[in-house]
């Protein structure tokens, strides 16, 4: 594996890099640049094989791969005067930055490839997706759990939008809590059953002999609890305004 650097040591700089070296027998070297100083200085505590740089310019010296992980809105501060060598591969990991406006920023003829890393990549649990297909980057995110490569980057924010409703479903499981505690129940025995409750969906959803229709439908009795909440609440009404939001969501993605 090659030598990777982290520009912005965020949640995502942190999940990746636990994923690569926790419990690794051969980790990389990876090369954390000082923003997000408190986090970068304890991964380099926990992992010999993790350095802190000065600067953003020595993380991309001493990296044979690029990984950006600053909120997008920081993009020109955090990465004002950097010079990429042509050689280097960078991984754009920005939610909403495309690759041109990137190079743009950056100025360089290197590789760049935009990538869709969640936290679970440091449990390696999760597919990224990336685009385009970069033999180096795929084969680094499938050591992270798999890589979902997509042709064209109209399709990476299809995906990307549907990483939109990740806090939307762990709100819908808070509101059951609540409800559940304002009928009379200890708030932590309703947190307690509800976590179960969907982990064992989690779990499930690992059987891909089944479509997601067919896990629904093996879930439910005719008449019964499961297709009342479903018929009363997660209405065609409903649904179709998942859809509008998710479609406002990729507007703004495809710069609309």
């Amino acid at each position: 594996m090659k030598s990777i650097g982290i520009i912005g040591v965020g949640e995502i700089g942190r999940a990746i890099t636990e994923g690569l070296c926790d419990g690794a027998e051969r980790p990389p070297e990876v090369l954390l640049s000082p923003r997000g100083a408190r986090t970068a200085a304890e991964l380099a505590e926990r992992y010999e094989s993790v350095r802190v740089c000065t600067g953003n310019q020595a993380v991309v010296d001493r990296s044979d791969i690029v990984i950006i992980a600053v909120r997008g809105q920081d993009r020109h501060d955090a990465l004002a005067g950097l010079t990429v060598d042509g050689g280097k591969i960078v991984i754009n990991v920005m939610a909403g930055v495309g690759n041109d406006d990137l190079r743009r920023t950056l100025g360089t003829g290197a590789a760049l490839v935009r990538a869709i890393p969640l936290p679970a990549v440091r449990e390696r649990r999760s597919v990224t997706v990336t685009c385009p297909s970069h033999p180096v980057v795929d084969a680094l995110f499938e050591r992270l759990g798999g890589a979902l490569p997509v042709e064209d980057e109209a399709s990476f924010n299809v995906f990307s939008a549907l990483t939109g409703t990740l806090t939307t479903h762990y709100s819908y499981l808070a509101a059951l809590t609540s409800w559940a505690a304002g009928h009379g129940i200890a708030p932590g025995a309703a947190d307690a059953y509800v976590r179960s409750l969907f982990q064992g969906v989690g779990r499930s959803l690992g059987d891909e002999t089944r479509t997601l229709h067919r896990l629904a439908a093996d879930h439910e009795t005719p008449k019964g609890n499961n297709e009342r909440i479903r018929t009363t609440w997660f209405t065609p009404a409903n649904s179709e305004a998942l859809g509008k939001a998710l479609d406002d969501l990729l507007a703004v993605l495809d710069g609309q």
